[in-house]
C-alpha cells in the first residue's frame, strides 16, 4: 500500500514510518524535513498518488498555542483542509491524529462519544479538523478514522512535556515541580505507533473516533515515585503546590472502542515504559 504521512520525522512519525516499511508499504514523505510544506497547496497537487495518508504534522505545544495562536490555527487547520483535498482527489482513506479534544471530562473513563470541550487554543484546532473529516465524508465520501491519543510518553518526546522534564530532572538527583495531583492516562509511543499502523490497515470506508490510552490514570506523584524507585529511592522530590491555569484534574481512556475495531491493546505499562526511557 502507499501511504503518504506528515511529520514523517516527528516523535511519532519517524517511527511509524519504519513501522510500515517494515510491513512493506510504500511511504511517502509529507515532511518539512523533506522539503515538502503541507500549507502549499500547489506542491500537494504534485505528489505521487497514495491509498491513505496519515496526519501527524501539527503545532501542538499547548502553551505556545497562547503565545502564537495564528501559527497554530493556520498549519493545524489549513493543513487538513488540503490533505483532504488531495485524499479526495485519489480516492485516498484519511487518518488524522487529534488529542486535548474532551476538556475536563463528564465522567470517566472518556468514550467517544463524549461532548467535545476545547479548553485551549491548540484544543480547538483539533475539533475543527475533526469536524473538517466528518464534513469530508458527509459531502464527499473521503474516508477518515480519528485517533485520539492521551498522553503520549517515550524516548524522543519533545523535553518541554512533563515525562521527559521529570526524567531530566532526576539525572541531577532532585525533582522539583509545580503540582503533583493532575491524573493523566499515559499512553507509550511503541503501543501508539501500533495503533496508527492498525488504523492506516484497517480497510476504513466511514468517518470514525477511537481513543488511544491505557484505560488507567496515574497522577504526577506517581510518575515520580516510579522514576524514584528506579533510581533506587535516592531522588529529592518537591511540589511547588502550583494549579495551572484550566488545569484538568483526571483523565482515563475509554479503550473499548478500539479494541474491538482494530483488535489494539496496549502491551507496555507506564513503569516498563519509564524503565525503557529511563534505559536508553
Amino acid at each position: 500500500m502507499r501511504i503518504a504521512v506528515t511529520g514523517s520525522s516527528g516523535f511519532i512519525g519517524s517511527k511509524l514510518t519504519k513501522a510500515l516499511q517494515k510491513r512493506n508499504h510504500c511511504i511517502i514523505k509529507l515532511d518539512i524535513a523533506e522539503g515538502m510544506d503541507i500549507l502549499n497547496f500547489e506542491q500537494l497537487k504534485n505528489v505521487p498518488e497514495f491509498d491513505a495518508c496519515v496526519h501527524l504534522a501539527a503545532n501542538s505545544f499547548v502553551p505556545s498555542s497562547y503565545e502564537r495562536p495564528r501559527d497554530f490555527y493556520h498549519l493545524n487547520i489549513n493543513g487538513v483542509i488540503n490533505l483532504l483535498e488531495i485524499c479526495r482527489k485519489f480516492q485516498a482513506r484519511f487518518v488524522f491524529s487529534s488529542s486535548y479534544v474532551y476538556g475536563s471530562p463528564n465522567y470517566l473513563p472518556i468514550s467517544e462519544d463524549h461532548p467535545l470541550n476545547g479548553f485551549n487554543p491548540y484544543s480547538e484546532t483539533k475539533i475543527i479538523g475533526e469536524r473538517l473529516c466528518e464534513n469530508y465524508f458527509r459531502y464527499f465520501n473521503v474516508p477518515s478514522i480519528i485517533l485520539r491519543p492521551f498522553n503520549i510518553y517515550g524516548s524522543g518526546q519533545n523535553p518541554k512535556f512533563l515525562i521527559p522534564i521529570i526524567l531530566e530532572q532526576a539525572k541531577t538527583g532532585k525533582i522539583d515541580l509545580l503540582d503533583p495531583n493532575p491524573k493523566r492516562d499515559y499512553v507509550f509511543i511503541d503501543d501508539v505507533v501500533e495503533a496508527f499502523v492498525k488504523a492506516v490497515e484497517f480497510e476504513n470506508k466511514q468517518f470514525v473516533q477511537v481513543n488511544v490510552g491505557s484505560g488507567k490514570s496515574h497522577s504526577v506523584s506517581e510518575v515520580v515515585q516510579i522514576v524514584n524507585t528506579l533510581y533506587y529511592n535516592k531522588l529529592k522530590i518537591t511540589y511547588a503546590n502550583n494549579k495551572r491555569i484550566n488545569e484538568v484534574d483526571d483523565t482515563v481512556a475509554d479503550i473499548s472502542k478500539i479494541s474491538k475495531l482494530l483488535n489494539w491493546q496496549p502491551q507496555i505499562n507506564l513503569t516498563d515504559g519509564l524503565t525503557q526511557m529511563i534505559i536508553k
